[in-house]
């Protein structure tokens, strides 16, 4: 059994769908869930909390402490965050090596999430694809920054799947094997060039128009040289891929006052891991 005070789990928030990965394609982002089993030094999670489901479904018991700076109904996957972090605090309490029940802790939490694509990159970090059971770590060839965009508002997921269509076309479904292909080997080679081309046809027209701010938002990181721009999750948060150095262009283009939003430029986030 791990020293319960000593232990701080933070799994960190992420971005679904990237455009046209819907439901398989995540990227995490470097601000964390964190959680305590013990709860000694963080508040007190409520039983509804996503991170105390979480714990108690693997197996924790007691109470458990949480912190984030992840905002929830943002589309940057706060329940995702929770659901890793509480069940890998669960494994650690029991005094398992984080890094050897990783699949584990990513089945449980996506069980859990019902969105792969948000469950692993909180679990591996970086870039993954997720598909079905099981999940794929792919190498990002370059320095790449996310900049996003957060307005006010808050979505929620299942309203803004309400709004999909039930059935698509073969042209869109071959249009959106095609660019989720496409993006994914444009991260793995370097190819970054070929991003800004890699857009959807499932779910972003229609969630987008529901949200014009964020769609004006995407069109002014594609403008102000973002490598990729897209709706972040359900919205209605928007995210761009940037290098490095031209991170800082990117968000004084987005615009903030319309929909009270700010931007923050975030690192590519590192797996859930024991920081304490």
């Amino acid at each position: 059994m791990v020293e319960l005070a000593a232990v701080i789990v933070s799994a960190p928030a992420s971005s679904g769908n990237l455009g046209p990965g819907f439901d398989s394609l995540g990227l995490a982002f470097g601000i964390m869930m964190n959680v305590e089993p013990g709860a000694e030094t963080l508040e007190p999670a409520t039983e509804r909390h996503p991170a105390l489901v979480g714990f108690r479904t693997a197996g924790g018991t007691g109470p458990l402490g949480w912190q984030s700076k992840i905002p929830p109904g943002k589309g940057m996957g706060f329940s995702g965050a929770s659901y890793v972090a509480g069940v890998a605090a669960a494994y650690a309490q029991q005094g398992a090596d984080i890094d050897d029940v990783r699949d584990e802790i990513w089945a449980q939490a996506t069980e859990l999430e019902g969105h792969p694509d948000n469950a692993a990159p909180s679990t591996y970090g970086g870039f993954t694809v997720s598909a079905g059971d099981t999940t794929i770590e792919v190498p990002i060839a370059g320095d790449l920054v996310a900049v996003v965009w957060i307005p006010a508002g808050q979505v929620s997921t299942n309203s803004s799947r309400s709004t999909l269509p039930e059935m698509i076309s073969h042209v869109d479904a071959t249009y959106n094997v095609g660019h989720a292909a496409q993006l994914v080997a444009a991260v793995a080679t370097g190819h970054f060039e070929r991003l800004a081309r890699c857009r959807d046809r499932l779910h972003e027209p229609y969630r987008l128009s529901a949200l014009p701010d964020t769609a004006a938002a995407v069109d002014a990181a594609l403008a102000a040289g973002a490598l990729t721009a897209f709706l972040s999750g359900s919205g209605p948060c928007a995210a761009a891929l940037c290098l490095r150095p031209d991170a800082d262009h990117v968000a004084a283009a987005l615009p903030t006052e319309a929909a009270d939003a700010h931007v923050k430029t975030l690192e590519i986030g590192k797996p859930v891991h024991i920081s304490g």
